[in-house]
Protein backbone atom coordinates (compact mmCIF):
# COMPACT_ATOMS: atom_id res chain seq x y z
CA UNK A 1 0.00 0.00 0.00
CA UNK A 2 1.20 3.51 -0.85
CA UNK A 3 0.61 6.07 1.90
CA UNK A 4 0.98 9.85 1.85
CA UNK A 5 1.78 11.36 5.26
CA UNK A 6 1.44 15.13 5.40
CA UNK A 7 3.51 16.64 8.19
CA UNK A 8 5.56 13.46 8.07
CA UNK A 9 8.68 15.09 9.54
CA UNK A 10 6.87 16.43 12.59
CA UNK A 11 6.75 15.32 16.22
CA UNK A 12 4.18 12.60 15.53
CA UNK A 13 4.78 12.31 11.79
CA UNK A 14 8.43 11.27 12.08
CA UNK A 15 7.46 8.40 14.38
CA UNK A 16 4.48 7.40 12.22
CA UNK A 17 6.53 7.48 9.01
CA UNK A 18 9.15 5.22 10.59
CA UNK A 19 6.51 2.76 11.80
CA UNK A 20 4.90 2.61 8.35
CA UNK A 21 8.23 1.84 6.69
CA UNK A 22 8.95 -0.86 9.28
CA UNK A 23 5.65 -2.50 8.33
CA UNK A 24 6.56 -2.46 4.64
CA UNK A 25 4.46 0.45 3.40
CA UNK A 26 5.67 2.77 0.67
CA UNK A 27 5.52 6.30 2.08
CA UNK A 28 5.43 9.75 0.56
CA UNK A 29 6.25 12.37 3.18
CA UNK A 30 4.95 15.85 2.36
CA UNK A 31 6.30 18.50 4.71
CA UNK A 32 7.47 22.12 4.69
CA UNK A 33 10.45 20.97 6.79
CA UNK A 34 10.28 24.09 8.96
CA UNK A 35 12.24 22.10 11.54
CA UNK A 36 14.62 20.58 8.99
CA UNK A 37 14.95 17.06 7.60
CA UNK A 38 16.97 15.80 10.58
CA UNK A 39 14.00 13.96 12.16
CA UNK A 40 13.99 11.61 9.15
CA UNK A 41 17.76 11.29 8.81
CA UNK A 42 17.92 7.67 10.01
CA UNK A 43 15.31 6.52 7.46
CA UNK A 44 16.14 8.89 4.59
CA UNK A 45 17.95 6.18 2.61
CA UNK A 46 14.97 3.81 2.71
CA UNK A 47 13.96 3.08 -0.88
CA UNK A 48 10.28 3.04 0.13
CA UNK A 49 10.43 6.66 1.34
CA UNK A 50 9.92 9.71 -0.88
CA UNK A 51 10.41 13.17 0.62
CA UNK A 52 8.37 16.01 -0.87
CA UNK A 53 9.09 19.54 0.30
CA UNK A 54 5.81 21.35 -0.26
CA UNK A 55 2.75 22.87 1.38
CA UNK A 56 -0.72 21.33 1.70
CA UNK A 57 -2.20 24.61 0.49
CA UNK A 58 -0.64 24.46 -2.98
CA UNK A 59 1.13 21.14 -3.63
CA UNK A 60 0.73 19.64 -7.10
CA UNK A 61 -2.10 17.08 -6.81
CA UNK A 62 -0.25 14.77 -9.18
CA UNK A 63 1.69 13.50 -6.15
CA UNK A 64 -1.53 11.68 -5.21
CA UNK A 65 -1.10 9.36 -8.18
CA UNK A 66 -1.01 5.74 -7.00
CA UNK A 67 -1.60 6.82 -3.36
CA UNK A 68 -3.97 4.48 -1.55
CA UNK A 69 -4.31 6.36 1.74
CA UNK A 70 -3.59 9.81 3.15
CA UNK A 71 -2.74 10.40 6.80
CA UNK A 72 -3.15 14.17 7.15
CA UNK A 73 -1.03 15.44 10.06
CA UNK A 74 0.17 18.75 8.58
CA UNK A 75 -0.85 21.73 10.70
CA UNK A 76 0.36 24.58 12.86
CA UNK A 77 0.43 22.53 16.02
CA UNK A 78 -1.07 23.26 19.45
CA UNK A 79 -3.14 26.09 20.91
CA UNK A 80 -0.40 28.72 21.53
CA UNK A 81 1.04 28.30 18.02
CA UNK A 82 -2.41 28.77 16.53
CA UNK A 83 -2.71 32.21 18.10
CA UNK A 84 0.50 33.60 16.54
CA UNK A 85 -1.41 34.26 13.31
CA UNK A 86 -5.05 33.11 13.53
CA UNK A 87 -5.78 33.75 9.85
CA UNK A 88 -2.84 31.58 8.79
CA UNK A 89 -3.92 28.90 11.24
CA UNK A 90 -7.36 28.75 9.63
CA UNK A 91 -5.75 28.78 6.19
CA UNK A 92 -3.54 25.79 6.95
CA UNK A 93 -5.33 23.77 9.63
CA UNK A 94 -8.80 24.13 8.12
CA UNK A 95 -8.73 25.10 4.45
CA UNK A 96 -5.44 23.37 3.69
CA UNK A 97 -6.52 20.03 5.10
CA UNK A 98 -9.94 20.19 3.47
CA UNK A 99 -8.06 20.76 0.20
CA UNK A 100 -6.01 17.62 0.85
CA UNK A 101 -9.17 15.60 1.49
CA UNK A 102 -11.00 16.89 -1.59
CA UNK A 103 -8.03 16.31 -3.88
CA UNK A 104 -7.56 12.85 -2.40
CA UNK A 105 -11.12 11.92 -3.27
CA UNK A 106 -10.83 13.41 -6.76
CA UNK A 107 -7.66 11.42 -7.47
CA UNK A 108 -8.97 8.04 -6.38
CA UNK A 109 -7.40 7.77 -2.91
CA UNK A 110 -9.35 5.18 -0.96
CA UNK A 111 -8.75 6.37 2.61
CA UNK A 112 -8.22 9.68 4.34
CA UNK A 113 -7.44 10.07 8.06
CA UNK A 114 -7.47 13.51 9.73
CA UNK A 115 -5.29 14.25 12.74
CA UNK A 116 -7.58 16.19 15.08
CA UNK A 117 -7.36 16.91 18.80
CA UNK A 118 -9.21 16.48 22.08
CA UNK A 119 -8.67 20.23 22.49
CA UNK A 120 -11.97 20.63 20.61
CA UNK A 121 -13.72 19.84 23.92
CA UNK A 122 -12.40 23.05 25.50
CA UNK A 123 -13.83 23.37 29.02
CA UNK A 124 -16.48 20.91 30.17
CA UNK A 125 -17.23 19.15 33.44
CA UNK A 126 -18.53 15.84 32.08
CA UNK A 127 -16.49 12.91 30.79
CA UNK A 128 -16.67 13.40 27.05
CA UNK A 129 -17.11 10.91 24.23
CA UNK A 130 -17.20 11.37 20.46
CA UNK A 131 -20.88 12.28 20.58
CA UNK A 132 -20.44 15.01 23.20
CA UNK A 133 -20.73 18.65 22.13
CA UNK A 134 -17.49 20.38 21.24
CA UNK A 135 -16.47 23.66 22.88
CA UNK A 136 -13.42 24.96 21.00
CA UNK A 137 -11.79 27.88 22.82
CA UNK A 138 -8.79 28.57 20.58
CA UNK A 139 -8.10 29.12 16.90
CA UNK A 140 -6.34 25.77 16.78
CA UNK A 141 -9.34 23.94 18.24
CA UNK A 142 -11.88 25.83 16.11
CA UNK A 143 -9.93 24.99 12.95
CA UNK A 144 -10.03 21.31 13.86
CA UNK A 145 -13.79 21.35 14.44
CA UNK A 146 -14.34 22.92 11.01
CA UNK A 147 -11.91 20.52 9.33
CA UNK A 148 -13.60 17.49 10.89
CA UNK A 149 -17.03 18.60 9.68
CA UNK A 150 -15.96 19.26 6.10
CA UNK A 151 -13.77 16.19 5.55
CA UNK A 152 -16.28 13.78 7.09
CA UNK A 153 -18.93 15.12 4.73
CA UNK A 154 -16.83 13.85 1.80
CA UNK A 155 -17.07 10.22 2.90
CA UNK A 156 -18.91 7.71 0.75
CA UNK A 157 -18.68 4.02 -0.13
CA UNK A 158 -15.52 4.60 -2.21
CA UNK A 159 -13.81 7.19 0.01
CA UNK A 160 -13.31 6.26 3.67
CA UNK A 161 -12.82 9.21 6.04
CA UNK A 162 -11.86 9.05 9.72
CA UNK A 163 -11.06 11.80 12.24
CA UNK A 164 -8.69 11.12 15.13
CA UNK A 165 -9.07 13.34 18.21
CA UNK A 166 -5.74 12.85 19.91
CA UNK A 167 -5.08 13.41 23.58
CA UNK A 168 -2.12 15.63 24.55
CA UNK A 169 0.93 13.77 23.30
CA UNK A 170 4.13 13.03 25.22
CA UNK A 171 7.33 11.03 24.79
CA UNK A 172 10.54 10.98 22.79
CA UNK A 173 10.59 11.75 19.07
CA UNK A 174 13.27 12.58 16.48
CA UNK A 175 11.49 15.96 16.19
CA UNK A 176 11.42 16.46 19.93
CA UNK A 177 9.03 18.89 21.59
CA UNK A 178 9.41 20.26 25.10
CA UNK A 179 6.39 22.58 24.84
CA UNK A 180 3.98 19.76 25.70
CA UNK A 181 2.81 19.28 29.28
CA UNK A 182 4.61 16.11 30.34
CA UNK A 183 7.74 16.71 28.26
CA UNK A 184 7.93 20.27 29.60
CA UNK A 185 7.69 19.06 33.19
CA UNK A 186 10.58 16.66 32.62
CA UNK A 187 12.70 19.38 31.01
CA UNK A 188 12.05 21.62 34.01
CA UNK A 189 13.36 18.93 36.34
CA UNK A 190 16.47 18.49 34.19
CA UNK A 191 17.21 22.20 33.79
CA UNK A 192 16.60 23.60 37.25
CA UNK A 193 14.96 20.92 39.43
CA UNK A 194 11.59 22.64 39.09
CA UNK A 195 8.40 21.27 37.54
CA UNK A 196 6.44 24.00 35.69
CA UNK A 197 2.70 23.76 36.40
CA UNK A 198 0.11 26.04 34.83
CA UNK A 199 -2.31 27.45 37.40
CA UNK A 200 -4.29 26.25 39.16
CA UNK A 201 -3.31 22.63 38.62
CA UNK A 202 -6.87 21.36 38.98
CA UNK A 203 -7.52 21.32 35.22
CA UNK A 204 -8.01 17.93 33.60
CA UNK A 205 -6.21 16.77 30.47
CA UNK A 206 -5.98 13.41 28.66
CA UNK A 207 -2.61 12.11 27.47
CA UNK A 208 -1.23 9.63 24.93
CA UNK A 209 2.30 8.56 24.05
CA UNK A 210 3.61 9.58 20.62
CA UNK A 211 4.23 5.95 19.64
CA UNK A 212 0.75 4.95 20.77
CA UNK A 213 -1.03 7.64 18.78
CA UNK A 214 1.08 6.74 15.74
CA UNK A 215 0.04 3.12 16.18
CA UNK A 216 -3.59 4.26 16.37
CA UNK A 217 -3.31 5.80 12.89
CA UNK A 218 -1.97 2.51 11.53
CA UNK A 219 -4.75 0.63 13.32
CA UNK A 220 -7.34 2.77 11.53
CA UNK A 221 -5.48 2.34 8.25
CA UNK A 222 -5.62 -1.44 8.59
CA UNK A 223 -9.18 -1.72 9.92
CA UNK A 224 -12.19 -2.60 7.80
CA UNK A 225 -14.06 0.25 6.13
CA UNK A 226 -17.21 -0.67 8.04
CA UNK A 227 -15.50 0.08 11.35
CA UNK A 228 -13.84 3.40 10.53
CA UNK A 229 -15.70 5.16 7.71
CA UNK A 230 -17.41 8.42 8.74
CA UNK A 231 -16.14 7.85 12.30
CA UNK A 232 -14.49 10.04 14.93
CA UNK A 233 -12.22 8.35 17.46
CA UNK A 234 -10.80 9.80 20.66
CA UNK A 235 -7.22 8.52 20.83
CA UNK A 236 -5.88 7.73 24.28
CA UNK A 237 -6.84 5.72 27.37
CA UNK A 238 -9.30 6.38 30.18
CA UNK A 239 -6.53 5.70 32.71
CA UNK A 240 -4.49 8.58 31.31
CA UNK A 241 -6.88 11.40 32.20
CA UNK A 242 -4.98 13.45 34.78
CA UNK A 243 -5.30 16.67 36.71
CA UNK A 244 -2.13 18.65 36.09
CA UNK A 245 -0.86 18.98 39.68
CA UNK A 246 -1.21 15.24 40.50
CA UNK A 247 0.44 14.55 37.14
CA UNK A 248 3.39 16.74 38.16
CA UNK A 249 3.67 14.76 41.40
CA UNK A 250 3.71 11.53 39.38
CA UNK A 251 6.53 12.86 37.18
CA UNK A 252 8.44 13.86 40.31
CA UNK A 253 8.11 10.36 41.78
CA UNK A 254 9.07 8.67 38.50
CA UNK A 255 12.26 10.66 38.02
CA UNK A 256 13.08 10.42 41.73
CA UNK A 257 15.15 13.57 42.19
CA UNK A 258 14.48 16.45 44.61
CA UNK A 259 12.31 19.01 42.84
CA UNK A 260 9.76 21.71 43.61
CA UNK A 261 6.66 22.96 41.83
CA UNK A 262 7.00 26.18 39.82
CA UNK A 263 3.65 27.83 39.11
CA UNK A 264 3.20 29.92 35.97
CA UNK A 265 0.51 31.68 33.94
CA UNK A 266 -3.09 32.47 34.75
CA UNK A 267 -5.70 29.81 35.47
CA UNK A 268 -6.03 27.51 32.47
CA UNK A 269 -9.37 27.97 30.69
CA UNK A 270 -9.18 24.46 29.19
CA UNK A 271 -10.19 21.45 31.25
CA UNK A 272 -11.66 18.22 29.95
CA UNK A 273 -11.78 14.50 30.67
CA UNK A 274 -12.27 12.17 27.73
CA UNK A 275 -13.79 8.73 27.28
CA UNK A 276 -11.66 6.49 25.04
CA UNK A 277 -13.92 3.44 25.17
CA UNK A 278 -14.92 3.63 21.48
CA UNK A 279 -11.46 3.10 19.98
CA UNK A 280 -10.79 0.28 22.45
CA UNK A 281 -14.06 -1.53 21.85
CA UNK A 282 -14.28 -0.93 18.09
CA UNK A 283 -10.64 -1.33 17.05
CA UNK A 284 -9.05 -3.07 20.01
CA UNK A 285 -6.64 -0.18 20.50
CA UNK A 286 -4.96 -0.02 23.93
CA UNK A 287 -1.94 2.24 24.59
CA UNK A 288 1.29 0.52 25.61
CA UNK A 289 3.00 3.44 27.35
CA UNK A 290 2.31 5.46 30.50
CA UNK A 291 3.53 8.89 31.68
CA UNK A 292 5.23 7.30 34.68
CA UNK A 293 7.34 5.01 32.49
CA UNK A 294 8.16 7.66 29.90
CA UNK A 295 9.12 10.37 32.39
CA UNK A 296 12.23 8.45 33.35
CA UNK A 297 13.04 7.63 29.71
CA UNK A 298 12.88 11.29 28.62
CA UNK A 299 14.95 12.41 31.62
CA UNK A 300 17.63 9.82 30.86
CA UNK A 301 17.65 10.89 27.19
CA UNK A 302 18.41 14.44 28.32
CA UNK A 303 21.15 13.19 30.63
CA UNK A 304 22.91 11.12 27.97
CA UNK A 305 22.50 13.63 25.15
CA UNK A 306 20.00 11.67 23.07
CA UNK A 307 17.56 14.56 23.54
CA UNK A 308 18.47 18.24 23.79
CA UNK A 309 16.73 21.47 24.72
CA UNK A 310 16.97 23.80 21.70
CA UNK A 311 14.82 26.56 20.23
CA UNK A 312 13.43 24.00 17.75
CA UNK A 313 11.93 21.95 20.59
CA UNK A 314 9.64 24.87 21.51
CA UNK A 315 7.23 25.23 18.59
CA UNK A 316 6.06 28.78 19.31
CA UNK A 317 9.61 30.06 19.84
CA UNK A 318 10.80 28.50 16.57
CA UNK A 319 7.83 29.87 14.61
CA UNK A 320 8.54 33.32 16.06
CA UNK A 321 12.19 32.95 15.03
CA UNK A 322 11.15 32.05 11.48
CA UNK A 323 8.73 34.98 11.32
CA UNK A 324 11.39 37.40 12.58
CA UNK A 325 13.89 36.03 10.05
CA UNK A 326 11.32 36.45 7.28
CA UNK A 327 10.65 40.06 8.29
CA UNK A 328 14.40 40.77 8.39
CA UNK A 329 14.83 39.32 4.89
CA UNK A 330 11.97 41.45 3.58
CA UNK A 331 13.58 44.56 5.10
CA UNK A 332 16.90 43.69 3.45
CA UNK A 333 15.20 43.23 0.08
CA UNK A 334 13.41 46.59 0.43
CA UNK A 335 16.63 48.39 1.40
CA UNK A 336 18.52 46.81 -1.50
CA UNK A 337 15.77 47.86 -3.89
CA UNK A 338 15.83 51.46 -2.62
CA UNK A 339 19.62 51.64 -2.84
Amino acid sequence: MNVLVTGGAGYIGSILTTMLLEKGYKVKCLDRFFFGEEPLREISSNSNLELIKDDIRWFDPRILKDVDAVLDLASLSNDPSGELDPSKTFDINYLGRVRVAKLSKEHGVKRYVLASTCSVYGFQEDILNEGSPTNPLTTYAKSNVLAEKDVLSLADDKFTVTAMRQATVYGLSPRMRFDLAINGMILGVYNNKKIPVMRDGKQWRPFVHVKDTSRAFITVLESSTEKVNRQIFNVGANEQNFQILPLAEMVKEAIDVPVEIEWYGSVDKRSYRVDFSKIRQTLGFIPDHTPRDEARAVYEALENGKAADTIKTKTVEWYKHLLDAQKLMQEVIIKDTVL
